[in-house]
């Protein structure tokens, strides 16, 4: 994995078509981003996790990989070469976030991915998968210049592969790296969101924008968290009755301590129940961790906490 140092003037920036208002305000990076971001390592968090799903809550573990790459403009995928094409190069924060969770005999798979430009402008792409032993569902979606181009396959009748196109709206997905870019630069107020892939996926609701109210306020101190810092919560509640807080601290470089999600969970029953998933921190470490595959690495997943 190749890194280039970024300038920290590319947050004053931004590449909203012209006339648009861009779904959320650029912040500048914050003191220190360079040195912590730039160092050729990947930060790994592990959390427990509670997952609501089939009307009970079910044991897992979840894993949030935050780490900055070169990617392709043209191609929105990632550069193996950088320097053979440096005005297509777009510097980003990508997310990696990880479920794994089991409900009865079989288990849950789930990867988020989020390319999210250091310079703050509409996150360019997120590709979600569900694996689970009925079968497995993809969504993507692309930044074109003035739409999202989604892609759905499923294995479900009533979903089935699908092709089609939403406004450029402030993606949930996409928060998660925003407050690690700059919390002063997340959305507050009335705003319109598009809920988070995995959610939509799992309760099988269409991809569309929803009306919320965000709310950034300091969090109080709770054992659970394990720390004195002063921590913040992001709060989205959306009209439907679905809530999300994600916990962070307060300080750069802004880790994510862990969220809670709440709302009515349809998926197989016939008298839907009110749940909260929650997920809470268990260990954070900086990594190149592609380059740790081999037997001699396992230990690594012991320091994180993680299952071998």
């Amino acid at each position: 994995m190749k890194f280039l140092l970024v300038p920290l003037f590319l947050a004053l920036s931004c590449s909203s078509a012209p006339g648009e208002k861009p779904p959320v305000k650029a912040a500048p990076l914050p003191a220190g981003f360079g040195a912590y971001w730039f160092q050729g390592k990947a930060e790994l968090s592990s959390y427990t996790l509670e997952q609501a799903r089939y009307g009970e809550i079910h044991q897992g573990e979840a894993v949030l990989i935050f780490v900055t790459e070169d990617f392709s403009r043209s191609k929105q995928v990632k550069l193996d070469d950088p320097t053979t094409n440096p005005d297509d190069r777009l510097p980003v924060l990508k997310l990696n976030f990880e479920k794994k969770f089991l409900t009865g005999i079989y288990p849950y798979s789930l990867l988020t991915s989020t390319f999210t430009p250091l310079d703050q402008s509409p996150t360019v792409k997120v590709s979600t998968s569900v694996q689970e032993w009925c079968g497995h569902i993809f969504t993507q979606l692309n930044l074109r210049r003035k739409q999202y181009h989604v892609s759905l396959k499923s294995y479900f009748e009533s979903e089935g592969d699908r092709e089609t196109d939403l406004p450029i709206t402030t993606l949930e997905d996409e928060l998660w790296n925003r407050i690690r870019l700059n919390p002063a630069g997340l959305p507050v107020g009335a705003v319109q969101l598009v809920p988070g892939t995995t959610y939509t996926r799992l309760q099988h609701q269409p991809l569309q924008a929803e009306a919320a109210t965000a709310t950034l306020a300091a969090a109080p101190g709770t054992p659970r968290f394990g720390t004195t810092s002063p921590l913040q919560a992001y709060t989205l509640k959306y009209q439907s009755g679905r809530r999300l807080v994600i916990y962070f601290e307060q300080a750069f470089p802004h880790r994510i301590l862990g969220w809670d999600e709440t709302y009515l969970d349809r998926a197989g029953s016939k008298t839907p129940r009110e749940l909260t998933t929650r997920a809470t921190r268990h260990r954070t470490l900086q990594l190149d961790y592609w380059r740790t595959h081999h037997h001699e690495h396992l230990g690594w997943r012991d320091s994180l906490g993680l299952r071998k």
